[in-house]
Formats: structure tokens, C-alpha cells, sequence
């Protein structure tokens, strides 16, 4: 019987859940022992065509342990978190041990209550800019996880930037293999993974960024002409950086979340190694580009599914058996 009798533990797997993945593929298993949860990657659901090495997939279980850490600080207990505890063990990611009691601060119960508000809204945003205060607390956010957030209009590289994602977006739009892979997680109804229809955004009418996950049943919508573009870059490269980068990314988009804002990803430059290297080149060559989002004020959108709980978890001890 997998040990989720602890509330905590039970109420910090439903917040790790809630974190977003690339085609909501839901790359994490969760190990339990007592007073302990284990973040395993999953690799049976690493794309093969989208994300082969695994990144995005990282950056998803980086995401799920924030949510863990949030929900057990929400609870009044203290997180202990280990990064790759095994060495001999590449895909056990993160261990995350109850600690004592613990007073939450307010940041801490804001973002938790923001976890299940949070899902990526892939419709048109308004064009009401985000004030500087805002700006300011997101770029907060991803310091306090280690990582750099970079807005790119005010490093005035939005229209370079668009450019590459457009580029990549056309060179997958190009690759069969790539194509396959998402019409394979593109549901036409709601089930426990992908993305459903109803969770997709309209054709773009126009605007600067292409859109992935499109409903093509409703009529063409124009999207912002001027998106206020978010680039996270960590100092280094590292399997263990780009959880990290996971931590910093859900950080950031749960503090939007608590402010009102949506967001959505334009991962298309990260995932073509070439690209993704551009990137890099045009922010400096100091960081390294982990993912790509735009922010703004958008009308509500429709959340992806998630599989239950009993489907991502199992007991440490299932695991360890010969």
C-alpha cells in the first residue's frame, strides 16, 4: 500500500501534480517511505522527437519539487531537499524529507494557494502592460531559485527572439517525427495526460509568436502585438541545473499566477539544440536558456488534466525489491 496516509504528504503530492510538463506528459513518479518523497523521473515518458535529453522532462520534476516544497512549508513543516542523492541513480532526482514544525511565511502560503490556479493559458492576452512592480517580482522569484529571468523587451531583443522561435517552430513544423509525437499527446477530448482541445488556443490572426497546442474549430483571434517575453537562463548546463531551472520556473509562474497574470511557453528555441544555442549568443553567453514563456493579463483559459495520484506514486520499498 503506497504510504499517502500522512496528510502533508498526501495534500503536497496533489500540489506536485498540478506542475506543468511538455506536452503535459507528467514525467515523475513519486517514491514513498515514511516522512520521505522521492522524485524519480519518469523516462518511459521522455519525448523521443520533442526533448530527448530529457531536459524539459527535468525541468517538469524541478517544477513538482517546488509545488512538494510549497505545499509541505503551507502545512507547517519544514522541507529538507537533496538534490541527485544517488549517484548511481541518475533518474532519482530529489528527496524531500519532512522536517519539524514549522510557522509558514506569507510568500509561502500565497504561492501553495496559488498552485492549483495556476495552468498554462494558451489564448490571446490583453494588451495591458504589466506594471514594473510585477516585472520586478518575477525577476525576484527566479533570483531566489538561483536562475536569471529575462525580459526581453527590456533588453530590447523581443524581436530577435521571436525570430528564432518562429525559425524553430517551422523546422519542427517540418519534421515528421516531431509531428507524430504531437498529435500523439494532442487529445481531442480530456483524458489523464496531453492536451486536450479544449486547452489549446485559437489560430493566430496575428502576432508575433507562433502558437503549438492550436484549436482549429474556432474562428482566428489576434493575439498581442507587443508580448512581454520571459527568458530563464541558469549559470551552467547540468542535469541538476536544469531542475533547478524547474524550481526557479514554477516559482516564477505561481508568483505571476498569485498577481493576476497568465502565461503560456513558446519552448519551440530550447528544444532545437542550434537554436537554443543562438539564444544563448543573443542574451550575452553568460547563461543558459532553460525555457521560454510569455506573461500578461489573460482572459481564462481551460486547465490540462492530470493523472490521479495512485498513478505517480509508489512505495520506496517496491522500488528497491530485486
Amino acid at each position: 500500500m503506497v504510504l499517502t496516509r500522512s496528510p502533508v504528504v498526501a495534500d503536497a503530492l496533489r500540489a506536485a501534480v498540478r506542475a506543468p510538463s511538455p506536452h503535459n506528459t507528467q514525467p515523475w513518479i513519486f517514491e514513498l517511505a515514511p516522512d520521505t518523497i522521492d522524485v524519480v523521473l519518469d523516462e518511459s515518458r521522455i519525448l523521443g522527437a520533442c526533448d530527448p535529453e530529457a531536459r524539459e522532462a527535468r525541468l517538469a520534476c524541478g517544477a513538482a519539487l517546488l509545488n512538494l516544497r510549497l505545499a509541505i512549508a503551507a502545512a507547517g513543516r519544514i522541507s529538507e531537499v537533496e538534490l541527485a542523492p544517488e549517484r548511481a541513480r541518475p533518474s532519482l532526482l530529489a528527496r524531500v524529507t519532512l522536517g519539524p514544525r514549522h510557522r509558514p511565511t506569507t510568500t509561502e502560503r500565497r504561492l501553495s494557494a496559488a498552485i492549483p490556479r495556476r495552468y498554462s493559458n494558451r489564448r490571446p492576452f490583453t494588451d495591458e502592460p504589466v506594471p514594473l512592480r510585477l516585472r520586478t517580482a518575477v525577476r525576484e522569484a527566479a533570483r531566489e531559485e538561483g536562475a536569471r529571468l529575462v525580459l526581453l523587451d527590456e533588453a530590447g531583443l523581443l524581436e530577435a527572439t521571436a525570430g528564432l522561435i518562429r525559425r524553430a517552430d517551422h523546422i519542427q513544423h517540418l519534421d515528421a517525427a516531431f509531428q507524430r509525437e504531437l498529435r500523439a499527446w494532442t487529445r481531442q477530448t480530456s483524458e489523464d495526460d496531453g492536451v486536450p482541445a479544449s486547452a489549446g488556443g485559437p489560430r493566430s490572426a496575428g502576432g508575433l509568436l507562433p502558437g503549438r497546442y492550436v484549436n482549429e474549430d474556432g474562428a482566428p483571434r489576434v493575439f498581442e502585438q507587443d508580448p512581454l517575453v520571459a527568458v530563464l537562463t541558469m549559470p551552467n548546463d547540468a542535469p541538476i541545473s536544469q531542475v533547478r531551472a524547474g524550481c526557479a520556473m514554477q516559482r516564477v509562474l505561481l508568483t505571476a499566477t498569485d498577481a493576476g497574470l497568465s502565461a503560456s511557453f513558446s519552448s519551440q528555441p530550447i528544444e532545437i539544440p542550434a537554436i537554443r544555442d543562438e539564444l544563448r549568443d543573443l542574451l550575452g553567453g553568460a547563461g543558459h536558456p532553460q525555457t521560454v514563456f510569455r506573461l500578461g493579463y489573460g482572459c481564462p483559459g481551460v486547465k490540462t488534466p492530470r493523472r490521479p495520484i495512485e498513478a505517480v506514486t509508489r512505495d520506496r520499498s517496491e522500488e528497491e525489491q530485486p
